[in-house]
């Protein structure tokens, strides 16, 4: 009985290390999954961090444009005001006029050739 015994101790021991086995891989495919998904998130992180940067980055750069806008039209503190810019607008417009009123009338159209 002891020879039958030694040969079932025997085989509970091969399967004992094949499965010992399938568990070391096993664990080796878990340790490299879990090395993955750490790499993608770090990844992720980098990649959310650039992109904070970068939205921070235009809302400055939003902001200065705003109040940059609102000096110019006079809605903020020294700003220029809002009727001198109309006011330049006119005057623009008013000398246009007359420039083009004064080129007028010293090279007026000439007259159609005669057949």
């Amino acid at each position: 009985m002891s020879s039958s015994q030694g040969g079932v101790e025997d085989t509970y021991e091969l399967q004992n290390d094949e499965r010992l086995d399938d568990l070391h891989s096993k664990l080796r495919t878990l340790r490299g999954v879990t090395t993955d998904i750490y790499d993608d998130v770090e990844r992720q992180n980098s990649t959310l961090d650039h992109t904070r940067d970068a939205f921070s980055s235009f809302g400055s750069s939003l902001a200065s444009s705003s109040r940059r806008a609102a000096n110019a039209f006079g809605i903020g503190n020294g700003g220029v005001k809002q009727w001198r810019i109309i006011g330049y607008c006119v005057i623009a417009l008013l000398g246009m006029w007359i420039t083009l009123k004064v080129v007028w009338w010293w090279y007026p159209s000439s007259p159609a050739p005669e057949h």
